[in-house]
């Protein structure tokens, strides 16, 4: 794989790791294939496997010597049924089928529900849907801990899938007692990212942001129509916007997920926030070389609506081809982003600006850069925001985002267009201008004669401070 590609590439790729993907080794190699960042989706790992997912790619990151972000997916209250054998467990249309809360294994016949308020919520003629809408079925009666149904639409039943109740209304917190541990363990390791799923409102983000150590960044998943209404006020305080296209198409009209997922982006980005655009983007590679034409359009219609990452879920945790899958991904999104109509696009997708003086700042960099034929634009940033204001404006240029601090260079990885160097604290702003000016000649994004911008906040140490531009030449 081409590294120059890589570098150049703009819109991140977030990887989910699993079974094909759990060495160091394969960690390393999906780096090098073109992921930016990995996912730790807690659904399917125990405590000790997310402690020890964490430690290796940390590891693979002191190898490679490359600021890798770490994003831990929590469950959050997802139903989900029992184990299912693995024979037996074809349901067909017009078969009865039970829903209990016995722990037996599940068949064709019955199966274990996860979570007892199911029981007091539905009501008899309430849609069930399983495997993200795979199952279809519709109660018919309903007794203390047994919900009996009909078949709708059948399937093969498998161990541990999710449920949704599209017509019910369960009240449930935003976190489990089981997510809570998780985020102890996220906390203590350093995670750069915690995803909060199935938020349904801002309060939500409250709850989980009285958990959170505060240099982690939290991850706002949409997968509820309930989302939808506050979607504003979500990303106004969440830290990023996961659009999880599953549980969303499951629980909304299917051909209604596209419209969304549009306005979402667009949200986003208004309001200066990553964007993550995830669920079946390249599904077919689980099990085959090469995706489908629709695939191919899919992930590319996420890269022209400026989403900040694509995301690979089973392809790369489970499936047969996990760095292959990734290389795609980088050609898609490379190709997307080279089409000469790429920057207009994204230039017209933006119909307002925030009235503050880093988002001025931003605009303005990228208005100098375009007009002195700057190769670069240099953040100097120590929380990462002034790399954030520069990305939402989407400039043509790569954005290098140069910072003293690790943790920043992780969060990073998931910002549109920011490719993050290290380099050594500066006391004043002069030295930071110079030290700047030599860390980017030797990166080659730049050379000598070139114009440069550089933005930074004043005084150095202070978050969120935004408010210097300079124009700069390399020697």
């Amino acid at each position: 794989m081409n590294n120059k590609e890589i570098i150049q590439r703009k819109t991140k790729i977030l990887v989910t790791l699993g079974p094909s993907s759990k060495t160091i080794k394969k960690i390393i190699e999906l780096s090098k294939a073109g992921s930016n960042a990995f996912r730790l989706n807690c659904s399917h790992l125990s405590e000790n496997d997310l402690a020890e997912y964490i430690n290796k790619i940390r590891r693979a990151e002191e190898i490679i010597k490359k600021p890798i972000g770490v994003l831990v997916d929590l469950q959050g209250p997802k139903i989900r049924i029992g184990n299912v054998s693995e024979i037996n467990n074809s349901l067909k249309k017009g078969d009865t089928f039970i829903f209990d809360n016995s722990k037996a294994i599940g068949n064709n016949k019955r199966v274990y529900l996860s979570n007892n308020k199911v029981f007091n919520s539905v009501k008899k003629g309430h849609l069930i849907l399983i495997d993200d809408g795979n199952i279809h079925l519709k109660i018919t009666s309903i007794k203390k801990n047994l919900i009996r149904t009909k078949v709708i639409q059948g399937g093969i039943l498998k161990s541990k899938k999710g449920v949704n109740l599209p017509q019910s209304d369960l009240k449930t917190s935003a976190l489990s007692s089981a997510d809570k541990k998780y985020i102890k363990i996220a906390a203590n390791l350093n995670v750069d990212w915690i995803a909060l799923s199935f938020v349904q409102k801002p309060s939500d983000i409250k709850e989980l942001r009285k958990l959170c150590d505060s240099k982690i960044s939290i991850m706002a998943k949409i997968e509820k129509p309930s989302a939808l209404k506050y979607i504003n006020e979500i990303c106004e305080i969440a830290d990023g916007i996961m659009i999880a296209r599953g549980d969303l198409g499951v629980e909304l009209p299917i051909e209604t997920v596209p419209g969304w997922q549009k306005r979402i982006i667009r949200t986003s980005r208004v309001k200066g926030k990553p964007v993550v655009v995830s669920t079946q983007m390249l599904e077919s590679m689980t099990s085959s070389l090469t995706p489908t034409r629709a695939e191919v359009s899919d992930v590319a219609n996420a890269v022209f609506e400026g989403a900040d990452a694509i995301m690979l879920s089973a392809e790369s945790a489970s499936g047969s081809y996990p760095v292959e899958t990734v290389k795609m991904m980088h050609k898609i999104a490379f190709s997307t982003e080279n089409e000469k109509n790429y920057n207009s696009i994204l230039a017209n997708q933006i119909e307002e600006t925030p009235n503050t003086t880093p988002d001025a700042i931003a605009t303005a960099a990228k208005t100098l850069a375009d007009e002195l034929s700057s190769p670069i634009i240099v953040c100097y940033t120590e929380s990462g925001s002034t790399g954030i204001k520069v990305s939402r404006v989407r400039p043509s240029q790569t954005i290098l985002t140069i910072t003293p601090i690790i943790q920043t260079a992780r969060k990073l990885s998931l910002a549109w267009g920011v490719l993050c160097l290290l380099q050594k604290d500066e006391k004043n702003l002069e030295q930071m201008i110079n030290s700047t000016k030599v860390t980017v000649k030797k990166s080659g994004l730049a050379y000598s004669g070139d114009k440069i911008i550089i933005t930074a906040g004043l005084p150095l140490k202070v978050e969120g401070t935004t408010n210097l531009i300079r124009v700069t030449t390399v020697k």
